[in-house]
């Protein structure tokens, strides 16, 4: 699932054309009108997963990919944020929760879809919370009652894993890596 091609230039409307610029080792759309270089990068997720007397908030999805199915707060990072604002505005517009960022707790690529995840713990700064209109529900669930088998994506369940490790082990890292898509569970 890789980003849609550039077929026109941005900055002057011209047709581009796919080469690779000078000093460059890839195929870019370059305009031969403007010579604008229109580069593709991937999407910055940035998500939190908030904190509250032993307890983690999950929300339950109210729109695709995988509606009904839990995940911490999360969504695409806008221009002019940085990603610690983009969490913690993920957490009150999907959980209606206010945070305060507490710590950079992962950082996975998926490169099939082409984004980066950050996560983040962040403390709730008060027990009050509620489904947001991407949120069917939003609930405070102990370690013990996370959905394993209900969570949205690959990302979620891992660091959520990891989550949980460190909160049984009382050291939280920062946890980095590369997440691959999901596979189909055997009917």
């Amino acid at each position: 699932m890789s980003l849609p091609p550039i077929n026109f230039c941005s900055q002057c409307g011209t047709s581009v054309e796919q080469k690779i610029p000078q000093g460059e080792d890839r195929l870019r759309a370059v305009c031969p009108s403007c010579h604008t270089i229109h580069y593709q990068n991937p999407k910055i997720v940035a998500g939190c997963i908030p904190e509250w007397e032993g307890q983690i908030l999950l929300c339950r999805r109210a729109i695709e990919p995988r509606v009904g199915f839990w995940t911490f707060p999360a969504g695409f990072m806008e221009m002019g944020e940085s990603t610690e604002e983009a969490a913690a505005r993920e957490t009150l517009e999907e959980a209606k929760a206010e945070v305060r960022i507490t710590a950079l707790y992962a950082v996975y690529s998926l490169q099939y879809v082409d984004q980066v995840y950050t996560i983040y713990r962040g403390e709730l700064l008060q027990r009050e919370f509620g489904a947001g209109e991407e949120s069917l529900e939003v609930q405070l669930v102990s370690l013990d009652d996370i959905p394993w088998d209900h969570l949205a994506f690959p990302v979620i369940h891992e660091a959520l894993t990891r989550y949980v490790s460190d909160r049984h082990q009382e050291s939280f890292g920062v946890h980095f890596g590369s997440i691959a898509p999901m596979t189909p569970k055997p009917v």
